[in-house]
């Protein structure tokens, strides 16, 4: 079961992480730069880290 969360905002974007380096990172708009921003995961990931 998901939980749910209330999250007052401007703008919201649907994305997909994506590989970067040896992390993740998800691409915003660059007008977003320098603005507070809050990530949620809305999904399993379909990829695991290889240890």
């Amino acid at each position: 079961m998901a939980n749910r969360f209330q999250i007052d905002g401007e703008e919201v974007l649907d994305g997909q992480v994506k590989e970067f380096g040896n992390s993740a990172h998800v691409t915003v708009p660059k007008r977003w730069r320098g603005a507070n921003v809050k990530v949620v995961r809305t999904s399993e990931p379909t990829e695991q880290d290889e240890e």
